[in-house]
């Protein structure tokens, strides 16, 4: 079977499913054609050997009866080769493919066969083989013929006074060896259409074989880059299906890689939208006055700081969505906390106090907790005086399995709004009311919120209008090595 079709000049792979049904068909006849030919040996052997017992067979009645038998004529032993044979041929009837003769120096003596019928041969009258046969030195053989092959065999007949003479026994396999083809004619005609059974069973089978990948190939053909919501169907549990499962699970990691894409470009398009107009703006309006200028440059140069830090946090919110965004390794607490209160005390004048370290070896991103913990000291500095208190601290809560490990940052700033605590979390939200006192682009929450998930833990604040705010990173207990 080839393996390519040549279609225009172009050459293209021969379709799966003709491939299925190809091999089916191919493994199937290879294994009909051995079956055929063993099927046949068994029967040619089969055909030799039923020659060989009946000429067996044939030649130890012929003993027996000249070791026991007796002249009719005389009730006495035979006393002439002649004789013995004329009697003993008298009496059988040869099978229909069996030739029995007497062979006694040149004459023949035969089987009185009725209406004339010489056998499956007329061995009398091929007189240069039955020459052959009654002056050869072998006592059997196989010798072709006109009526196809004939195994024989001869036994000598001695008595006083005897030339030569033998009792030749012949079977004729012509008739034998054609039923034997015919039955293999039989079977290759079932066979044959069993292959076509075959072809047209394996044609839907491989149909059914290949549905699954027949319809990851139309969804594939369906998406669209605005659309990657279709699913290939997936039923039972073999391979097939589980190639249905790692295209729908590449096709939801596409569905979120373009959506984070599309949000980034929606919100870098939102936010950096407005710093641009300003500084477009002052620069169209810029005159030549000195302090004019300087004054324009410094809006415009706090503006790019402002867009270079809305580009960073998206850019962090972004790969908060891949696997890689958060790499645990071994870190000690104690040491994360001291660093944390000693890079956050830079932020601002306030009161810094460490209240509470947890002591313990834990498997955690150390940087990226860290990058939480001085988002949420700044949001912490941006929202209270100088002087004020900020307190910090880690611990472990629960115990077994639900045991957790907290971070935490309080001030005694204006509080949050009882309808903003939930929702300051989400992206460009940076909640209203009278507690709201400063501007950013209202992503700082959202990292700190995408850092928790990254640990499969979660965020969440505590608050009370005038009596300032606590937020929390709550995560699952990562247990190390050991304790400290």
């Amino acid at each position: 079977m080839p393996p390519r079709l040549r279609r225009g000049g172009a050459t293209r792979p021969v379709p799966a499913r003709w491939r299925i049904v190809g091999w089916i068909l191919l493994t199937t006849a290879i294994t009909l054609v051995a079956v055929g030919f063993t099927v046949r040996s068994l029967l040619i052997a089969d055909v030799a050997r039923d020659a060989n017992t009946a000429i067996d067979q044939e030649i130890s009645e012929f003993e027996a009866f000249a070791a026991q038998g007796v002249d009719p004529t005389s009730a006495r032993p035979f006393t002439s080769a002649e004789r013995l044979l004329a009697v003993y041929l008298s009496r059988q009837i040869p099978a229909s493919d069996e030739v029995l003769l007497g062979l006694v120096d040149t004459q023949v003596i035969a089987v009185d066969r009725s209406g004339g019928d010489n056998g499956p041969y007329d061995l009398i009258a091929d007189t240069a083989l039955l020459a052959e046969l009654r002056t050869g030195t072998a006592n059997s053989g196989v010798t072709p013929t006109e009526a196809g092959e004939m195994r024989w065999a001869r036994v000598p007949v001695g008595a006083p006074d005897d030339g030569d003479a033998f009792l030749l026994v012949a079977v004729f396999t012509e008739d034998a060896l054609a039923e034997a083809d015919h039955t293999i004619r039989v079977l290759a005609a079932v066979a044959l259409g069993g292959l076509l059974l075959t072809a047209l069973f394996g044609w839907f089978v491989a149909a059914q074989i290949l549905m699954p990948i027949r319809q990851v190939r139309e969804v594939a053909d369906s998406i669209q880059e605005t659309d990657l919501l279709r699913r290939v169907p997936v039923e039972g549990r073999d391979d097939i299906s589980q190639l249905a499962i790692t295209f729908n699970s590449m096709l939801d990691r596409l569905a979120q890689a373009h959506e984070t894409q599309r949000r980034f470009v929606d919100d870098a398009g939102h936010e950096l939208r407005t710093p641009i107009t300003v500084i477009r703006g002052h620069l169209e309006t810029a005159d030549d006055d000195p302090s004019s200028r300087a004054k324009t440059m410094r809006l415009v140069d706090s503006e790019l700081d402002r867009m270079s830090r809305i580009v960073s946090d998206l850019l962090t919110l972004a790969k908060s969505e891949r696997p890689d965004f958060v790499r645990p390794a071994e870190a000690d607490l104690a040491e994360l906390m001291i660093d944390v209160e000693a890079q956050a005390s830079q932020l601002g004048d306030r009161q810094w106090q460490l209240v509470e370290i947890a002591e313990r070896t834990v498997l955690l991103d150390a940087q990226r907790i860290t990058q939480a913990m001085l988002q949420l000291t700044t949001n912490a500095v941006q929202h209270t005086s100088v002087g004020s208190r900020i307190r910090l601290g880690s611990r472990f809560a629960g115990t077994g399995p639900d045991k957790t490990l907290t971070f935490w940052v309080g001030d005694d700033g204006p509080g949050i709004e009882p309808d903003d605590i939930e929702r300051i979390f989400a992206r460009f939200d940076r909640g209203g009311g009278p507690s709201h006192t400063t501007t950013g682009a209202g992503l700082g929450l959202s990292i700190v919120s995408a850092i928790a998930r990254g640990h499969h833990g979660s965020a969440h604040a505590e608050s009370a209008l005038g009596q300032g705010a606590t937020f929390y990173i709550v995560i699952p207990t990562p247990e190390g090595p050991h304790e400290q």
